[in-house]
């Protein structure tokens, strides 16, 4: 007999997966990654046999419980799978998913809506980082419908509004791990965030890519995949994270200066296929190298004045806007990073695990 799990499968921003609540998986580690391997059926590069979408971005799970410190009302855990990998990497945090938590929570009853809109505290337990999130709820129901609208995503949605209450160094030891806003790494000037995301970003040209290539056309070049790679190997012992050959992080962003009216181009790596778009929280760390006196982004991002900035991020399908507030005291101290994102509840049920992975 098969073992039926409920689930919610849920899109949330530019990603979509299964969503559990803690409770419905095991509670020792290794037997629930191995449901969640046989859930999106990895590993596998179609994923034929599991809800997985044959793409790191379609490879990915909540979990989701009542909050368990003061003041928080949910704590989430992301995880995120590879298609062709039996890895199941709880270490980064995921912001597009992220946005379907409270959709989910309200979903399956386990918090109440508060009115026209309601606003959840969640704690990503990933990172140990907190948020405030809201979302429509007329009537008390979540709502899906509505006019907001985020590139990489037909049709429009109800906004899900989320306010980061502390980014800097969700993986690393700081928002700048190696101490400085630049360094000169494997013969390329980089700048090693981390603001939400651990980030290593370098001018495109300084590879000798223009950054406005098609993401075809850069998951098709070996040679600047293998250079990033090294490149990648050798930030990751910068930035104290030790051997990154088999770790989801950090992330590679080539920039480049803006096309379309935005604040700057950007072709990101995650880590070794382009991103169709950018991350949230990547968007948020690339916007926060930005404002940073110093960066690589300097003389190629246009940035508006004032303590409150918008930085709209390109990508390759569109752009991200981020809204950063800097602390009027201390110019590079980012105090605030709010976004917009959607999210869909997709399908409810059970998803069946064969009996041989989770027995009784």
């Amino acid at each position: 007999m098969q073992k039926p799990v409920p689930t919610l499968f849920m899109r949330g921003g530019t990603s979509r997966g299964p969503f559990f609540k803690e409770s419905d998986l095991p509670a020792d580690v290794p037997t629930r990654d191995r449901v969640l391997l046989a859930v999106m059926g990895s590993p596998d590069r179609r994923q034929i046999d599991g809800l997985g979408g044959a793409h790191p971005l379609t490879s990915k799970v909540g979990i989701v419980r009542p909050g368990s410190q003061p003041g928080v009302d949910l704590d989430f855990l992301f995880a995120q799978l590879q298609p062709d990998k039996d890895t199941v990497d709880t270490t980064p945090n995921c912001g597009n998913m992220l946005a379907a938590v409270v959709p989910f929570a309200l979903e399956t009853g386990m918090v109440k809506a508060q009115g026209e809109t309601s606003t959840f505290r969640v704690l990503t337990l990933n990172t140990d980082m907190q948020c405030d999130i809201t979302v429509h709820t007329p009537g008390g129901v979540v709502s899906y419908e509505g006019d907001a609208r985020i590139d990489g995503v037909p049709g429009s949605s109800a906004p899900v509004t989320i306010n980061f209450l502390d980014t800097a160094g969700s993986v690393c030891s700081g928002l700048l791990p190696t101490g400085k806003v630049r360094d000169v790494i494997d013969g390329v000037e980089v700048t090693c965030i981390d603001n939400g995301m651990p980030l290593v970003i370098f001018k495109a040209a300084d590879v000798g890519r223009s950054g406005y290539e098609s993401v075809a056309e850069l998951n098709a070049d070996t040679e600047l995949k293998a250079r990033i790679e090294r490149l990648r190997i050798a930030c990751g012992h910068a930035m104290g994270l030790g051997d990154v050959t088999a770790k989801n992080y950090p992330k590679m962003t080539l920039v480049a200066p803006p096309q379309h009216g935005g604040s700057l181009a950007t072709r990101s790596f995650i880590p070794h296929v382009c991103h169709d778009a950018i991350g949230v929280l990547a968007a948020v760390t690339v916007a926060t190298a930005c404002v940073l006196k110093g960066a690589v982004t300097e003389g190629i991002a246009q940035v508006p004045a004032g303590n409150v900035k918008t930085v709209s991020v390109e990508h390759p399908t569109g752009e991200f806007s981020v809204e950063l507030e800097l602390d009027p005291a201390d110019p590079q101290n980012v105090t605030r990073a709010a976004l917009l994102r959607t999210a869909r509840l997709i399908m409810r049920g059970e998803v069946m695990v064969p009996a041989a992975v989770w027995p009784d």
